[in-house]
């Protein structure tokens, strides 16, 4: 059984709480505060309550550009909550716990980046996890474990898979609610109609599987990369330059494709027409019409009227990965109309990454019924997998 918010006595209680804001930087601050933001409907109910929070995090990965400190994350949720939000230099250390233990009531704590210390970026099993030097050095300090943070919640690290082990354990709002819908896809108004783009190819067509194999999916329509892998795979030739895009992304992505198509083909839709660049402008050209030197950008008109005419019809539509190159705005047309069509259906659900990412730039995030805060653990949701760190909670 998975304990909730709900079961938590929270009064005077020093609860660590697992967030995930990991977020683009641009220079000393946050170029989009979009995962702090969905934190603080959990953070704010806590200190409500009265409890003592202390936040855990990662941001970035070790040698990358965006792996820094969580000091401009501290002051953007500052500005966020209604309660003062203090900044921690350090993770688990004496300092770190004594921050904890003069918090008042109904404040918050960030502790360092988590990432800072190297074993919580690897692998570990759970009774493992509970051995580190994370967990066994901060679960003193703490009476009770809270995990929001969904979007990490398929990696057996240490603050996801350690803390449970030791501590009372409870599920934040966040992940609540990603576990009532993606958790429960089985029981979503049909027709469903899974709408795969982007460009994680592997990724795609191991959803498109799954849904299909476990009878999920009543249509997948694809795009972007993967409808162009489907379309290499149906004998399409689309040129050197898409097909080289495709087995950059993947060398097995075709075969894969060819063997759904073989056994999944009538429940299976692919583009009708790809929008390319010609001279500095958005050209559409017909599949009859191809190859053609360009790689495609985007689906054209025709593929929006066909996939938009199913997901007219459809009861719950999910959609994950864009239609095409939308940071672009000669290429953006796909994915906004096949999107705006996926807003019609009674429920629609969005797998988070790249896919809200476009939805925001496009300005219709708040159309949608559910966007997902994890891009990997959403897919992997949506293929039938239970996460590592629900698994955790399940106490």
């Amino acid at each position: 059984m998975i304990r909730l918010l709900d079961d938590l006595d929270a009064e005077g209680a020093a609860v660590g709480v697992r967030v995930d804001i990991n977020s683009p930087v641009d220079g000393d601050g946050l170029a989009d505060d979009a995962r702090l933001r969905a934190h603080v409907d959990t953070i704010t109910e806590l200190c409500e309550r009265d409890a003592r929070v202390a936040l855990l995090a990662h941001q970035g990965r070790p040698g990358g550009d965006e792996f820094t400190d969580l000091e401009a994350h501290a002051r953007r949720l500052d500005d966020l909550l209604s309660v003062p939000v203090e900044y921690c230099d350090s993770t688990f250390s004496a300092d770190a716990r004594n921050h904890i233990e003069v918090l008042d009531r109904g404040a918050v704590v960030l502790l360092e980046n988590t990432r800072f210390y190297s074993e919580e970026y690897m692998s570990f099993e759970p009774e493992k996890a509970a051995q580190t030097y994370l967990v066994d050095r901060l679960s003193p300090a703490l009476d009770a474990y809270v995990n929001d943070a969904f979007a990490a919640s398929h990696r057996r690290q240490p603050s996801i898979v350690g803390f449970p082990q030791r501590l009372p354990a409870y599920a934040g709002r966040v992940m609540e609610r990603e576990i009532d819908v993606l958790g429960n896809i089985s029981e979503s108004p049909e027709p469903r109609v899974y709408v795969l783009g982007g460009a994680k190819v592997e990724d795609s067509i191991d959803v498109a599987r799954s849904v299909l194999e476990r009878g999920l999916a009543d249509a997948v329509l694809t795009a972007g990369i993967v409808g162009n892998a489907f379309l290499l795979a149906d004998g399409v030739s689309l040129g050197a330059a898409s097909a080289a895009v495709v087995n950059e992304r993947s060398h097995e992505a075709v075969k894969e494709a060819g063997d759904l198509l073989d056994d999944f083909s009538h429940r299976i839709y692919m583009p009708r027409d790809v929008a390319i660049e010609r001279d500095d402008e958005r050209l559409e050209l017909d599949l009859d019409e191809l190859p053609t030197d360009q790689p495609a950008m985007d689906v054209g008109a025709r593929t929006v009227a066909a996939y938009a005419e199913i997901l007219d019809d459809a009861g719950t539509a999910i959609l994950n990965g864009p239609a095409g190159v939308f940071e672009d705005d000669r290429f953006e047309t796909g994915t906004l109309e096949l999107y705006r069509s996926a807003t019609r259906a009674e429920t629609s659900i969005v797998g988070g990454g790249d896919t809200a990412s476009a939805l925001r730039k496009l300005g219709i995030l708040e159309n949608f019924g559910h966007v997902s805060t994890g891009g990997g653990a959403a897919l992997r949701m949506l293929t039938g997998h239970r996460l590592v760190g629900i698994e955790a909670l399940d106490q």
